[in-house]
């Protein structure tokens, strides 16, 4: 198999060779272009601590040792904000040699401050499934700034299936931006593509919402449902900068447009620490196309998920918050995101997630 990020239709090839399988048939709107989407199972075990297994233990000792309470999924039931749970997920491997695999929350988990990671027998990393892993894979959940109703085969999750090196450098990337621009504005490329934050919006004053801190809870099944004034406040700004309160969830945007070509994925990874008190809270991943459709390739914002730590910080107009790494593909897609597949966040502006009624 070539290096790079599995497509579709190699993803499509392993589960019918065994080496992802399920507790119940693996669903075609699982499989995006360049990831598969993890689903819940029937069981959440809630746990004193955040744990990794580490080497030569299993998941199942660890919550030997940690799991407080069990509760049923199969109906849905409340995971409570500040709380850890467990669920085991439905999908297992059985990676090939020479093959690996990285987990994400998906878009709409991450903008709900939902934090999930997942965790492998003898893991030492989240959300980090190494090279030749055998074995069943879990979810750990912690909800933030919302408690909400979880239900067993909802998707929460995704993974994708790296064949050897697969990252582009920096000289390969500024290579693809010739070819194909893949953000506007000039590039500032050092170790992947730098973002910045959006703080003067082309009209009115709008620049993000900030997690409201005693709320109602948020079932993940009602789509469109909720309205954002109960759970948000807006964050406005004329001056071109915010300030970030210590504890606080922030949803942003990116200032640029990105766009991700067929031949690559992206993976967002939080911008070093030493920028400022604060982080973009989830990596996650780009399917090939995002941005792509959009007025000729023109690109679609990021959506930033920001959460500010021990002390105040002022978040400035065009800051750098945030990077995307590249990643070639083993393959080209049978499908590209947004081209025929169900993608909320192509072409977004400024967009909570697709639980909120927007206008």
């Amino acid at each position: 198999m070539k290096t790079g990020v599995l497509a579709d239709h190699q993803i499509e090839a392993m589960i019918s060779a065994g080496q992802i399988r399920a507790a119940s048939p693996i669903l075609n709107g699982q499989i995006q272009p360049a990831s598969l989407d993890l689903r819940l199972g029937s069981t959440a075990y809630r746990v004193r601590a955040s744990f990794l297994p580490g080497l030569n233990r299993s998941v199942s000792d660890m919550l030997d040792t940690l799991k407080m309470h069990e509760m049923s999924l199969t109906d849905g039931a409340v995971l409570e904000k500040g709380c850890v749970y467990v669920v085991p997920l439905m999908e297992a491997l059985s990676l090939p040699e020479g093959m690996s695999a990285a987990a994400s929350a998906k878009s709409s988990t991450g903008r709900l401050d939902l934090m999930t990671r997942v965790i492998t027998d003898q893991g030492i990393e989240f959300d980090r499934v190494p090279e030749g892993y055998d074995g069943p894979l879990f979810a750990e959940l912690c909800p933030q700034s919302f408690s909400v109703v979880v239900q067993s085969g909802q998707l929460l999750n995704q993974i994708i299936f790296r064949q050897g090196r697969t990252f582009l450098s920096d000289d390969e990337l500024r290579a693809v931006h010739a070819e194909t621009p893949i953000v506007s504005g000039d590039p500032v490329i050092s170790e992947g593509l730098g973002f910045s934050v959006d703080l003067r919006p082309e009209t009115g004053d709008l620049v993000g919402y900030r997690a409201k801190r005693h709320t109602g809870v948020i079932n993940l099944n009602n789509i469109g449902h909720y309205n954002p004034a109960d759970y948000w406040e807006e964050v406005r700004t004329t001056e071109g900068r915010i300030i970030l309160d210590p504890g606080a969830f922030y949803i942003l945007m990116s200032r640029e447009a990105i766009c991700i070509p067929p031949e690559c994925a992206a993976e967002m990874a939080p911008y070093l620490a030493m920028v400022g008190e604060f982080r973009v809270h989830y990596a996650g991943f780009f399917d090939p196309g995002f941005g792509w459709d959009q007025a000729g390739g023109a690109g679609s914002r990021g959506v930033l998920e920001v959460r500010c730590h021990e002390a105040p910080f002022v978040l400035e107009h065009g800051q750098v918050v945030g990077r995307l790494v590249y990643e070639r593909m083993s393959s080209l897609p049978e499908q590209l995101y947004g081209s025929g597949i169900a993608s909320n966040y192509q072409g977004q502006g400024l967009k909570l997630s697709k639980h909120f009624k927007m206008p």
